[in-house]
């Protein structure tokens, strides 16, 4: 059984139609009433198909050409559906910071910041974790560096990040470093 929603909103004949391909097609859907459309729209992985923009919802399918060829129909459906995926597995809520890993920018209201591709590694790593994160880990996890030999990449790298979301949002404590290693501070 399929895990996407699709909530159909006044297009009743749509819904008859589908109902009767419903053993063909991989999309859970149901009709909703003006009523229901709130509280119905914030199932997971659901889009809300209609023939007009309802204010103040997001995950709509617009549909207002008509008619439209079904397989044209499950077409539009199936890539909205792969769009929505894509977007959220995009976005890493860090505290009071989203972390968007295909612009590769972090923000925080209407300010951002663009990373880079080790940043951004280095950032996820040490948000997955609760506890400080040594040196070495970060050399091995983000970096592949498996050798004992010392060296300060991670150290300048970090103190580079450091600085530069001091910079951009004023937080010199979004990544905490003591004598355990470097963390995310996931409080602000």
């Amino acid at each position: 059984m399929s895990n996407q929603n699709l909530i159909i909103y006044e297009l009743d004949e749509l819904y008859k139609i589908l109902s009767e391909i419903k053993k063909d097609i991989n999309i859970n859907f149901e009709k909703a009433s003006k009523n229901e459309l709130t509280e119905i729209s914030n199932k997971a992985n659901s889009l809300i198909l209609t023939q007009k923009k309802i204010p103040e919802l997001d995950n709509q399918i617009i549909f207002d050409k008509f008619p439209i060829s079904i397989f044209k129909l499950l077409e539009k459906i199936n890539i909205e559906f792969l769009k929505k995926n894509f977007n959220e597995q995009s976005e890493i809520k860090i505290g009071s910071y989203m972390l968007n890993l295909n612009s590769k920018e972090m923000h925080k209201e209407k300010t951002k910041i663009k990373l880079t591709e080790k940043e951004v590694n280095s950032i996820i790593y040490l948000n997955r974790v609760d506890a400080p994160v040594k040196i070495q880990e970060l050399q091995s996890k983000v970096w592949g560096y498996q050798s004992e030999l010392e060296t300060h990449t991670v150290e300048t790298h970090i103190y580079r990040l450091r600085k530069k979301i001091l910079k951009i949002f004023d937080d010199e404590n979004f990544i905490i470093s003591n004598k355990d290693g470097y963390k995310i501070n996931k409080k602000k």
